[in-house]
C-alpha cells in the first residue's frame, strides 16, 4: 500500500499543478519556452526533495508552534552532487538573505552537493546535516580529505512558523536529500518555502 501511494503521489502533484494557473497563464512574459513540467526537473539530472512541518494553531508558544516550515533540497546532479561538482556562481538579490558556501562557489565556480533551502534559524543544522550526510555517503575528495562548505540558503517564515522554537533538525534535512526525486515535485508552500508569505 505504502508503495503504491508514492507510486501515485508524483502523478498527482504533476496532475494538481496543472490545474493551478501559472504565470505565462495569467499573462506574465518571460522569455524561453518552459520543458514539459515548467520545472526544474525539466534539466535532466536535478532532483529535488522537501520536507514539510506543519502542526498546531492559535496563538505563538515558542517551541511548541504552531509550526510552518521545512527543508527543501535541490541536487544538480540528482545523487552524484557529491562527487561530481556542478558549474556555478551566485548572486545575492536583496543583500540580506542568508547562504553559507557562497565563497567557495565565487572561489572555485564550482557547486559541491545540493543546494538547501530552510527558515533563518536553521540554517546552521541544515548545513551540519549536509555535511553528515556526505560523510555518511559518500567518499573523501580526490586528495583524500574529508570537507564540505555546503549552500544553505534561508527564506523567512517568522510571520506564520515558530522561528524560534527550532523545530528543523537533522533528519529532516536528510529526508529533504533522500527524498530527492525527478519529474514532477510539489511547488509552492513546501519544503523550505512552508512558511513563506506574499
Amino acid at each position: 500500500m505504502c508503495c503504491l501511494v508514492f507510486a501515485i503521489r508524483p502523478a498527482f502533484a504533476q496532475q494538481e499543478a496543472r490545474s493551478k494557473p501559472r504565470a505565462r497563464d495569467l499573462g506574465v512574459p518571460f522569455d524561453g519556452t518552459p520543458g514539459p513540467l515548467n520545472a526544474i526537473t525539466d534539466v535532466a539530472g536535478v532532483t529535488v526533495g522537501h520536507t514539510t512541518l506543519i502542526r498546531g494553531e492559535g496563538k505563538l508558544e515558542i517551541g511548541k508552534g504552531p509550526v510552518r516550515t521545512g527543508v527543501t533540497a535541490v541536487l544538480p546532479r540528482g545523487k552524484d552532487s557529491m562527487m561530481n561538482p556542478a558549474f556555478a556562481g551566485w548572486w545575492s538579490l536583496n543583500g540580506n538573505g542568508e547562504m553559507t558556501g557562497t565563497t567557495w562557489v565565487e572561489e572555485s565556480g564550482f557547486l559541491e552537493g545540493p543546494v538547501m533551502i530552510t527558515n533563518t534559524h536553521s540554517v546552521g543544522v541544515v548545513r551540519d546535516a549536509v555535511i553528515q550526510w556526505r560523510v555518511q555517503h559518500g567518499q573523501p575528495d580526490p586528495t583524500g580529505y574529508w570537507w564540505s562548505l555546503p549552500v544553505v540558503a534561508e527564506t523567512w517564515d517568522g510571520w506564520l512558523n515558530d522561528i524560534n522554537g527550532f523545530h528543523i533538525k537533522l533528519d529532516h534535512a536528510w529526508h529533504a536529500i533522500d527524498s530527492a526525486h525527478g519529474g514532477a515535485v510539489e511547488e509552492g508552500n513546501v519544503g523550505g518555502g512552508t512558511g513563506m508569505i506574499c
